[in-house]
């Protein structure tokens, strides 16, 4: 039996650990980005690393046992059977914008699944917690549950996702199969998007190309919230790829007709 209690307070260290490490950068006339992948442009900051680090520590110090995956740090075994999977900046295209749609991603997987997640967008003071028996949105004082709402009417969802080139030309189609019957659809909102999905705020959230550190946290948000979370083919969705989020079993019905048709 895991100590959940432990687990979620640790999960919540992270995260203040990484707010504390990133929001210094954030709108910094001095913040600057190295580019990871040449032939495109992947952009890492001192903040990305600054926040991983100061995760890792926090880990370090009160759950040495666990295994870690982290998008700049790459991989640490650890002897629990429990990983932790984080993204410390989520959308760092975003936040060299200065928008405030980038996130802390922070996902807790026991070999099998996904069973924890936080996404924090330290800005707005915005923290959605989501498995072990919580689904709730802190901001200050302001403590709620999450709770997707139950469209069922692709003509009456609102669709969010990050990138309006979404993976391979063959997967733009698809993904614009379903952008033509929604009632509504937005673009650029990275791991914002599924924060707002469990807030009962939007719909669907569809994306390609992701890695699974940049699902891991969100999908355990949702799912705690209500929604469903898997691949394009309705199969398990941890190890990233093709993604898509729906409020209700009837919105993913349809949504994957679309996406498959």
């Amino acid at each position: 039996m895991q100590d959940h209690a432990t687990i979620i307070r640790t999960a919540h260290l992270m995260a203040d650990a990484a707010r504390a490490a990133i929001l210094p950068w954030f709108r910094h006339a001095e913040l600057n980005a190295d580019n990871k992948r040449p032939a495109d442009f992947d952009p890492v900051t001192q903040a990305d690393r600054d926040a991983e680090q100061a995760m890792r520590a926090v880990l370090a110090r009160h759950r040495p046992q666990d295994a870690i995956l982290g998008e700049e740090f790459g991989a640490t075994e650890g002897t629990s059977g429990l990983t932790w999977i984080l993204d410390p900046i989520d959308g760092t295209r975003a936040f060299l914008c200065g928008a405030a749609s980038w996130g802390v991603l922070i996902g807790l997987s026991d070999g099998r699944d996904v069973i924890y997640g936080l996404i924090d967008q330290p800005y707005t003071g915005e923290r959605f917690e989501g498995g072990l028996g919580r689904a709730r949105l802190t901001r200050g004082n302001d403590d709620r549950p999450l709770a997707v709402r139950a469209t069922t009417d692709l003509a009456a969802a609102t669709l969010m996702t990050t990138f309006p080139e979404i993976g391979t030309p063959a997967e733009a189609q698809a993904f614009g199969r379903v952008a033509g019957r929604v009632r509504l659809t937005r673009y650029g909102l990275d791991c914002y998007a599924y924060g707002l999905l469990a807030l009962g705020q939007v719909d669907l959230v569809i994306e390609a190309g992701l890695q699974s550190y940049d699902i891991a946290g969100p999908m355990a948000v949702v799912r705690a919230a209500g929604g469903i979370v898997t691949d394009w083919q309705g199969g398990p969705a941890h190890q990233g790829g093709q993604v898509i989020a729906a409020a209700t079993p009837a919105l993913h019905r349809a949504a994957l007709d679309l996406l498959n048709g």
